[in-house]
């Protein structure tokens, strides 16, 4: 005897990805190019980033190489909760930059059958977990870490090192403020006694 399975307008489906890495590391570009491919594939897309992330444009979510897709800024992640309507992919950049509300946020939506895919800098500037990272990277079911290449030494980057003489957690830059580096190189430059 096989039991009936529940009826649903559209099969429950959801889970959620997280692309991290340090800055340069392609996290916005991966993020892009998984959205696109959804767009592709004729599903409902929405994309959100922070309303404090203005560097390269106000409203588009943009990568370092310049490839660019229109997003909704938002000032918190519940935000998100009362824009969404009849989609099947959300894109959420910069994540490091929302609170912890981004967690339920992200499971709701997925228990609600929506892929969630996002991107952010799992490290701060001082190597530390940053922000809701490191819990939506224990309720992902995917997670893609990418790597910059190391500014100093050519190996694979993870860290952040900031430039810029700033004890604020939150800096935004560029080129002009962070480069990546290994974990050796990181370690030289934040403990001048190993240098």
């Amino acid at each position: 005897m096989f039991l009936e399975q529940p009826k649903h307008k559209k099969p429950l489906k959801g889970w959620i990805e997280v692309v991290c890495g340090s800055m340069f590391s392609g996290k916005t570009e991966e993020l892009i190019r998984r959205l696109k491919r959804a767009r592709i594939a004729r599903q409902n897309v929405m994309i959100f980033k922070p309303q404090t992330d203005k560097r390269y444009d106000e409203t588009k979510v943009v990568s370092h190489d310049d490839n660019r897709i229109p997003s909704t800024p938002v000032a918190n992640a519940k935000e998100i909760l009362n824009l969404v309507k009849e989609v099947d992919v959300i894109g959420i950049d910069e994540a490091q930059f929302f609170g912890q509300d981004l967690i339920e946020v992200s499971e709701k939506l997925a228990n609600n059958g929506v892929r969630v895919i996002i991107a952010g800098l799992d490290l701060d500037f001082l190597g530390k977990p940053f922000g809701p990272m490191p819990n939506l990277l224990a309720v992902a079911e995917y997670i893609t870490k990418v790597h910059a290449i190391c500014i100093s030494c050519g190996d694979l980057a993870h860290n952040s090192y900031r430039t810029v003489e700033d004890e604020k957690l939150i800096v935004l830059g560029e080129k002009e403020s962070y480069l990546p580096l290994c974990r050796d190189c990181f370690n030289r430059e934040t403990n001048p006694e190993k240098k």
